[in-house]
């Protein structure tokens, strides 16, 4: 099971966000141009990304290295549409 402690604290929540969002900035790039809705699953800890057409997509591409770990998910068009998730 994953850890909860990032859901309940709000201080590792928002590090766990913004490592998150700075390794986002940082590969955007190399996403962009994809056609339709791509999805990534980051791992802040490591750096690692995961890229799927959707949620679920990203997440079993993130599950199949990360099982029970916190990552972050974000829609390559929509920054916004963003969220911290246990894999599953």
């Amino acid at each position: 099971m994953a850890d909860v402690s990032i859901w309940q604290d709000k201080q590792a929540r928002e590090a766990f966000i913004a490592k998150s969002q700075e390794i986002f900035e940082r590969v955007k790039g190399e996403w962009a141009g994809q056609e339709g809705a791509v999805v990534l699953a980051i791992e802040p800890e490591s750096g690692d990304v995961f890229a799927g057409r959707t949620l679920g997509q990203a997440n079993n591409a993130a599950a199949a290295k990360y099982l029970d770990r916190w990552v972050y998910f974000v829609r390559l068009d929509d920054p916004s549409a963003a969220i911290p998730l246990p894999v599953w």
